[in-house]
């Protein structure tokens, strides 16, 4: 009797023990046990939300949305081999994709250099319900010279770091079973002549660590034979009307194209046979700008004999920015027929846990929350370029976007022929952001050259933006605006007839909070401060002085900068982003950028 009690109460522990298991399996993923962050650096607090199971789920590109797409982030194979060796056989262990491979939150947190080349490995399978469509892999981004493998056929290889690229790879595709990628990426970094930013092998000062391979999502998506391959909009208020390219791939035989504009209040629409240029009129349309960033949903469909081949989601916000004067005769910037005087940080777009990546989709969007809360309506993204969905919290959250080309050295016609490419790639992935004001190809003479040409490619490829040809120092007296840079400043260009004055960079007031910088000692400000205190009489010192210049002239200032960055302690809150580190509420009072009516109450 005794026997028979214990053997039931040991299948109940047994029982209880696996349902336990199952439950902590399920909550824990088996992908938690191969993944983990690398200590040893601060982390933000969003890399404690980090799914390995599906990092970064959300659609990566906001301004055309499909139904039919499939996630490729989460483990994969990695190796790091000699850079003439062939794909390897055997690989070193997990990463997780899409954070870069010497980023904590990889899991690997290794150095690859130009000696050597990266290796990923995932497979995937293909949804039943995507058989006799097109299968497009898309790279959001991944630095720098990059060959993708399908099932052993090579399916194309792009160069960019910044980028967005894209393959159709159906005719590599098994009709059953689970399908293989392999990918290669060389990156030179500093050593090389691509644009690259502030990436340096060897980190210091404002040079930060190198970035190699995929950092923001890999995806699927499923199209028919015949697809909507880009759309092009141009919002114009002076004509009442938002203009609609549609780039379509495959035969257009009978076929329409179709785009619906809705928002609370408005609805239009209109169709067009045999040609891909649409117009909506938009009567009296609420427009875009930091203080109401009103955004229109449009929907762009492709038909056959009247039927939906084809379909899109987007959005867009009407719109303009120029340059013209004021009643007193000096140039501004103008959005929207009003002049606005336009004030944020220098943004870097670094993470001390992901370094190009932020962890999460949330962590991305809460700096452009904290920037509106510090009274900011434009930030400059530094030399580098953000994956789109930064852009939409912008568009969304009402924040305008000085568009930094990363640098490069450009030493050479190959470089520099390069440079001008993915230049032009990336105004064409986020040339649809109202949020994005004005662009800028050269910073303090790194890589400038043709100055004046550059100008005129930039204008004639984007009639619809601002151009910066050269923030600080090598002015060639090109382009929209005059731009210096003054530390601590503030400071004012000499004013010009045919351009605004702009201050591209000033600020740099340092504060290292303990425990909450990159490495204990040796960090570095262009001003340091001991107190928050101390840092905050001194910002709103210097926003005071800065007011001064608005009626003398002054278009904009870009303070330096919005978090520290590796050693550098000059932002508005630590790298981890933590802590604003001067008092919120002081901070945003001393701004005085929330409204189109600044300059008139100057």
């Amino acid at each position: 009797m005794y026997l028979i009690k214990n053997n039931c109460f040991r299948n109940r522990m047994i029982v209880a023990i696996i349902f336990a298991f199952s439950l902590l399996m399920f909550r824990f993923p088996i992908a938690s046990a191969q993944w983990k962050p690398v200590e040893g650096k601060i982390m933000t607090r969003w890399a404690q939300e980090v799914n390995p199971d599906k990092p970064w789920p959300e659609y990566p590109r906001p301004m055309m949305v499909r139904e039919q797409w499939q996630n490729l982030n989460g483990l994969w194979d990695y190796a790091i081999r000699p850079k003439a060796e062939n794909q390897p056989r055997r690989f070193d262990g997990k990463i997780l994709v899409p954070y870069p491979v010497e980023s904590a939150l990889s899991g690997v947190k290794k150095t690859v250099g130009k000696e050597n080349r990266l290796w990923y490995r995932r497979e995937f399978n293909i949804p039943a319900n995507w058989s006799g469509r097109r299968v497009l892999l898309h790279f959001d981004a991944v630095d720098w010279d990059t060959t993708v493998w399908v099932n052993g056929k090579e399916v194309g290889s792009h160069k960019g770091g910044y980028d967005p690229f894209s393959f159709d790879i159906t005719d590599a595709l098994k009709k059953n079973g689970s399908q293989i990628l392999i990918l290669s990426v060389w990156d030179p970094t500093n050593e090389g002549n691509q644009p690259r930013g502030k990436q340096v092998t060897k980190p210091r000062g404002i040079w930060y660590t190198s970035v190699t391979g995929i950092w923001h999502t890999v995806w699927l998506e499923s199209v028919p034979q015949t697809y909507i391959q880009s759309i092009h909009i141009v919002p114009d208020i002076d004509e009442e009307e938002v203009r609609i390219t549609v780039n379509v791939k495959g035969n257009m035989q009978s076929c329409s194209v179709n785009a619906e504009v809705k928002a609370p209040g408005f609805s239009g629409s209109t169709s067009m046979s045999g040609s891909n240029k649409l117009k909506v009129k938009m009567p009296k349309a609420k427009l875009w700008s930091p203080d109401s960033p009103h955004l229109y949903d449009l929907t762009v469909s492709l038909k056959r004999n009247g039927k939906v081949i084809d379909e899109v989601e987007s959005y867009f916000g009407m719109r303009k920015i120029e340059v013209k004067k004021d009643e007193s005769g000096i140039n501004r910037l103008f959005l929207n027929g009003q002049a606005l005087f336009q004030y944020g940080p220098l943004d870097q777009g670094w993470w001390p846990d992901g370094l190009y990546n932020a962890p999460t989709d949330a962590a991305l969007r809460y700096d452009i929350e904290v920037l509106k809360k510090l009274g900011c309506n434009m930030l400059r993204k530094h030399v580098k370029v953000e994956p789109r969905r930064l852009y939409y919290w912008c568009d969304k959250l009402g924040l305008m976007v000085w568009q930094d080309m990363p640098n490069g050295n450009n030493k050479t016609s190959e470089a520099k022929s390069q440079f001008e490419l993915e230049l032009k790639r990336v105004i064409d992935a986020l040339r649809n952001h109202p949020s994005i004001v004005m662009w800028v190809p050269f910073n303090e003479g790194w890589g400038q050259h043709d100055s004046e040409r550059i100008t005129n490619l930039v204008k004639g490829y984007d009639p619809t933006r601002l151009v910066n040809h050269a923030s600080g120092w090598a002015d060639k007296g090109v382009s929209d605006v005059k731009d210096i840079h003054k530390y601590p400043g503030p400071a004012i260009p000499p004013l010009e007839d045919k351009r605004a004055a702009v201050l591209g960079e000033f600020g740099g007031l340092g504060l290292p909070v303990k425990g909450h910088t990159w490495q204990e000692e040796k960090n570095w400000g262009y001003r340091s401060y001991k107190t928050r205190e101390k840092l905050t009489d001194a910002y709103v010192n210097l926003l005071s002085k800065l007011r001064t210049l608005i009626p003398q002239g002054l278009a904009a200032a870009v303070y330096t900068q919005t978090t520290d960055v590796e050693i550098e302690v000059n932002g508005m809150m630590t790298y981890d982003r933590a802590m604003v580190k001067t008092d919120l509420a002081k901070a945003a009072a001393a701004a005085f950028a929330r409204s189109v009516l600044t300059i008139a109450r100057s």
